[in-house]
């Protein structure tokens, strides 16, 4: 299972509390995490590339797909806008909770960011992690920024494999 915290999402008409039971109960979806909002890879590979392939997951039956990062509501938010994202939706874990909680949390001390998400994606079904993809070299204060391993494509090929199997049965 994973982890059950809140997150401050900020709605239309102030703060907008959600725990990860309402955004992951009863769905299958695919989460990515990244060091932050407004950083190189993340805003100009990672995002745009989920965003630029939701329709390749919907058909796969993935019914959504988030991206969270150790970054206020207030710059999650600003930084979708700016993104232009009309299918990927984020999720801010402000205080690290659901990153700690999922053993991805790690110093970035190095580049002033604090402590920051490791870069991974998982396919979470019904609140149950079907599939993790981890980039290597998980440590504190890493210089090297690995991409890879948590790439849409990477997880598409899992969700297509996935299918060939099911249609083999």
């Amino acid at each position: 299972m994973i982890p059950n915290v809140k997150f401050f999402l900020k709605g239309d008409g102030g703060p907008l509390i959600k725990t990860s039971r309402d955004i992951f109960d009863n769905k299958r979806v695919v989460l990515f995490s990244l060091p932050g909002a407004f950083t190189p890879i993340c805003s100009t590979k990672m995002l745009p590339a989920y965003e630029n392939l939701y329709l390749e997951f919907e058909s796969l039956g993935i019914d959504e797909v988030y991206c969270l990062s150790v970054n206020d509501s207030f710059v999650m938010n600003a930084w979708a806008q700016n993104q232009k994202l009309e299918n990927v939706k984020v999720i801010p874990d402000g205080n690290g909770e659901f990153t700690d909680a999922m053993d991805m949390l790690v110093e970035k001390r190095d580049r002033c960011f604090g402590m920051r998400s490791w870069r991974y994606a998982m396919v979470v079904n019904n609140s149950v992690i079907e599939e993790m993809f981890i980039e290597p070299g998980k440590d504190d204060n890493v210089i090297e920024d690995p991409y890879g391993e948590s790439s849409p494509e990477n997880v598409l090929k899992y969700l297509q494999s996935k299918r060939l199997d099911s249609n083999a049965i």
